[in-house]
């Protein structure tokens, strides 16, 4: 009995990270057999905590909602985490490729939003980021975009990251603010 308890509760903390999907598209596909066609249906879906956590799963079935569940299962299990800066958007500018899909990820200010297409910016939503310029160049396929997207966002990475892999201080690897202003912009003001 008890034994059944501990297993609730891990399940319970398992699924307590409540995850946010979208449904990127819904393909009709059929099968043709000696006394017709048979239809089945194609769903592929992004699911995201919004906190920098991010995967995408395609699941098929015979009818809609069943695809819909294997694809959203398939996704909360090949989830990535990217780091954010300031949680809002990318540390550094991206490439990802898939295929003949190829996408270009770029930091924004805060107050841009996101500036991408479809199946890219469900990617950002679910990731939780908030500022981000982005174009796809290459394949329109949901599914390539989807992959090239992630691609790009695999290589992400963190000052923090970069000071470990390098064995130094963050403070030494990002780059050093000017307290006082310089020279060249109080002689411009004066003038």
């Amino acid at each position: 009995m008890a034994r059944d308890d501990n297993r609730r509760d891990r399940r319970d903390r398992e699924e307590a990270p409540e995850f946010a999907d979208r449904l990127v598209a819904i393909n009709r596909v059929s099968k043709t057999v000696k006394g017709g066609k048979r239809f089945g249906f194609a769903a592929l879906v992004v699911v995201g905590d919004q906190k920098g956590r991010v995967g995408f799963g395609k699941g098929k079935a015979k009818e809609v909602p069943e695809a819909i569940r294997k694809a959203t299962e398939q996704a909360k299990r090949q989830m990535i985490r990217v780091p954010l800066r300031e949680g809002r958007t990318l540390h550094h500018d991206i490439e990802g490729r898939h295929g003949a899909g190829k996408v270009v990820m770029r930091t924004a200010p805060q107050g841009t939003g996101i500036i991408a297409g479809g199946p890219m910016r469900a990617v950002f939503e679910m990731l939780g980021v908030q500022d981000v310029v982005a174009k796809s160049i290459g394949s329109q396929n949901p599914y390539n975009m989807i992959r090239a997207t992630l691609d790009g966002l695999t290589k992400e990475s963190s000052p923090r990251m970069v000071a470990q892999r390098r064995g130094k201080k963050v403070a030494d690897i990002l780059p050093k603010r000017d307290e006082a202003p310089s020279e060249s912009t109080q002689v411009a003001e004066e003038a």
